[in-house]
């Protein structure tokens, strides 16, 4: 028996990468899962778009996520069912979890964990780029949060993670429309925490990483957005199925994110709402709520002088370096989702 014994979950962008550990980590737990993939390219451009296939089909990018991952699930002995809905539409979005209701008789567990890259300097980031970037990963967390609480409000249970990435909490080049849609979640994550925790609904968030189809272009330095199936937060690992990733270290394993994630969607963690957590290696980590950690005052307020004379004394003695701190094995940002 696991501690998801009996209840039904759905995890967006599990086809591959994270979203393909957590899916499989889930159901060994006992859950019964939805596993939502359209089949995409890491850009986003869905099969339909580029062939008029049916999204999901897999023919022109030589794979069905979704199935396979159901079929993995299924070959263990546990239960699944593929949804080729794209979060970023309403009304996909309500469909799919309609889908998980009719299927399994009810939702308890939503991982929204979908999402694209179109990574561009600002200067050089399109209109296109930020709007589809920010209508999968905040948007489509709203969509599917808006329809899955409804049900979970009426069983007076429920658990919604949400994936956030360390390029929102502390930014990364070239992710500003990544970084954007990252943040505002963990701002989403802390709204629902208050307004649904009444109703036995638990909301919180999680932080990534891994090496996978994702990030491997932090590692190689070329440009990520591109290659075959898949709707995920990071993609394919280098022992499942994808190519194009480079050996992976046993700390970078997106695998080592699903434990966290299913102990955050089980009963046990009831008490857990509203926190920000994370992964570095083989650590867990929790990240602090945004808090003011000095101030300097004045009787009557300030000049600009007055502000400059005392800043660097007080306030400057606090800031924090500008993005995320160096990788030791990429040299650069972590490979973090």
């Amino acid at each position: 028996m696991g501690v998801l014994e009996g209840r039904v979950a759905v995890v967006t962008g599990a086809g591959r990468g994270i979203g393909r550990e957590i899916a499989i980590c889930l159901a060994a737990e006992g859950a019964s899962v939805v596993v939502n993939d359209i089949g995409s390219s890491l850009d986003g451009k869905e099969a339909a778009a580029v062939t008029g296939e049916e999204p999901g089909s897999g023919a022109s990018l030589g794979a069905d996520p979704a199935s396979e991952v159901c079929q993995v699930i299924e070959e263990a002995g546990g239960k699944a069912l593929p949804s080729y809905e794209s979060v970023s539409d309403f009304e996909a979005a309500r469909r799919m979890v309609a889908g998980a209701v009719e299927g399994f008789g009810r939702i308890d567990i939503l991982v929204n964990n979908a999402g694209i890259v179109r990574d561009r300097t600002l200067l050089k980031m399109t209109e296109a780029d930020y709007d589809a970037v920010v209508a999968v990963h905040q948007k489509g967390t709203f969509n599917c949060a808006h329809h899955a609480a409804a049900f979970m409000r009426e069983a007076g249970y429920g658990r919604i993670v949400n994936i956030t990435s360390s390029a929102g909490l502390r930014g990364n080049f070239g992710q500003t429309n990544y970084a954007a849609a990252k943040a505002a979640i963990m701002g989403m994550t802390f709204v629902w925490a208050l307004e649904l925790g009444r109703y036995g609904i638990t909301v919180n968030a999680v932080a990534p990483a891994g090496i996978t189809r994702m990030t491997a272009g932090l590692s190689t330095g070329g440009s990520q957005g591109t290659g075959g199936a898949g709707e995920a937060e990071g993609t394919d690992r280098a022992s499942g199925a994808g190519a194009g990733v480079p050996s992976v270290p046993a700390d970078q394993d997106p695998a080592l994110n699903a434990p966290l994630v299913a102990f955050l969607a089980s009963e046990e963690a009831g008490y857990v709402n509203g926190q920000v957590l994370g992964r570095t290696g083989f650590a867990y980590t929790i990240f602090q709520t945004p808090k003011q950690v000095a101030g300097m005052w004045r009787e009557g307020g300030w000049t600009v002088a007055e502000v400059g004379e005392h800043f660097h004394d007080v306030l400057g003695q606090y800031l924090q370096p500008v993005g995320m701190p160096a990788h030791p094995l990429l040299g650069r940002g972590p490979a973090s989702a």
